[in-house]
């Protein structure tokens, strides 16, 4: 058998449910979306450590997404309003246009609960976009991030497309943040 791995989206909060958010990208995921509630299926996991409970000293918290690098965003934001967090948030989130923005209307309904700024980048804007074009990088960054003067005051959490993590992390590095500060989510088993 094939292994698909898939993060999850749903609260820690909320334990009795599990929620993954899967991009149709080939013969499985497309196939994904005829189980029936009650089905069974098969979990493993879960693996890996891309939380923000690891880092309760963060003053803020920054979570940069590209497309369906959202997922783990999404658990942790749910996570985050279920206890009621009241540290600033940032999330700086890159998609191809505004239709492709998943969870759009959640994020704008969890600015109300959070003290959550949501940053949309967006490849092919509408005509009267006024927000962040392109993709993200160093000058975004700049724009957006909080300001710190000491390492892991702020933390930040990356999870999209490799090219996007290479260059923001590399924008990162620029920026004089600390290694120690990001920390990266990757699509596939390590």
């Amino acid at each position: 058998d094939t292994e698909h791995p898939f993060s999850i989206a749903s609260s820690a909060e909320k334990p009795e449910l599990l929620e993954f958010t899967i991009k149709e990208l080939g013969k499985f995921t497309a196939s994904i979306k005829q189980l029936k509630p009650g089905q069974k299926v098969y979990v493993d996991g879960a693996y890996g450590s891309f939380s923000c409970d690891r880092y309760p000293q963060a003053k803020a918290l920054v979570l940069l997404a590209g497309g369906i690098g959202i997922t783990p965003m999404m658990s942790m934001l749910r996570t985050l309003a279920h206890r009621g967090e009241k540290r600033p948030l940032t999330l700086i989130y890159a998609n191809r246009d505004w239709e492709s923005i998943t969870f759009r209307e959640e994020l704008e309904r969890l600015q109300d609960s959070l003290t959550l700024k949501v940053v949309h980048v967006l490849e092919k804007p509408p005509a009267n976009w006024d927000g962040e074009k392109g993709y993200i990088n160093q000058a975004i960054l700049e724009r957006h991030l909080p300001k710190s003067d000491k390492p892991n005051k702020i933390e930040i959490f990356i999870c999209g497309p490799q090219p996007m993590m290479n260059a923001v992390e590399q924008g990162l590095s620029n920026l004089g943040i600390p290694f120690g500060d990001y920390h990266s989510e990757q699509f596939s088993l390590v």
